[in-house]
């Protein structure tokens, strides 16, 4: 199994000792974390959008909260190739729902405009696999409930957890991280709405 922009190794560490598992990843930082979370998978750096792999190689992939960081067009293609016949892609994206009440809004305003952009819906998604050259795509929602501590919620914003800290300005970043240090409550719930496409063929 080939694990496409791996991060840290979360999904190696998971599958350990069930599957022989490769990591990519173009930041070699990620691949260093990853190495030590999950010794038993292989980590390689490289881009989704030029694998370093040969055709035909996997029988199976994961793109999981990474496919938005992507040139989708040629990652889905590169994914496509290293596939073999009956290799089967899975996708693991947020559900473009999920940004209507995503708890960062109301104290970072452009964040939710910056993360449409980035997220495909569903007929996108869709199409997108399909023109990559996946004959068969299947789509499926799952919501989850989460919980937050004030603590651990400004532990995520002082450490800008996610990629999309990068495209607000400092200043919006700073005032909202005041916003918080102020109003956020000792614990809240949140929802997550995912979308996780499989394509094969």
């Amino acid at each position: 199994m080939l694990d496409i922009g791996c991060g840290t190794g979360r999904l190696e560490a998971a599958l350990a000792g069930r599957a022989r598992v490769w990591g990519v990843d173009a930041e070699p930082a990620m691949l260093d974390v990853a190495r030590r979370n999950a010794p038993d998978a292989t980590f390689k750096h490289g881009r989704a959008e030029q694998l370093p792999f040969k055709d035909g190689w996997f029988e199976r992939a994961v793109m999981w909260l990474s496919a938005h960081l992507f040139d989708r067009q040629k990652a889905f293609a590169e994914a496509r190739r290293v596939l073999g016949r009956e290799g089967r892609l899975a996708v693991v994206t947020f559900d473009p729902s999920y940004f209507d009440a995503f708890w960062l809004n109301t104290l970072f305003p452009s964040m939710e405009c910056a993360d449409r952009a980035r997220f495909s819906t569903a007929a996108e998604l869709e199409g997108e696999l399909r023109a990559a050259g996946f004959a068969y795509v299947e789509l499926a929602n799952l919501s989850q409930r989460g919980a937050h501590t004030r603590a651990e919620a400004l532990e995520r914003i002082r450490g800008r957890h996610i990629s999309t800290f990068d495209l607000i300005s400092q200043e919006e970043y700073e005032a909202g991280l005041a916003r918080a240090e102020q109003e956020l409550p000792e614990c809240f719930e949140y929802r997550v709405e995912w979308l996780i496409a499989v394509a094969d063929g």
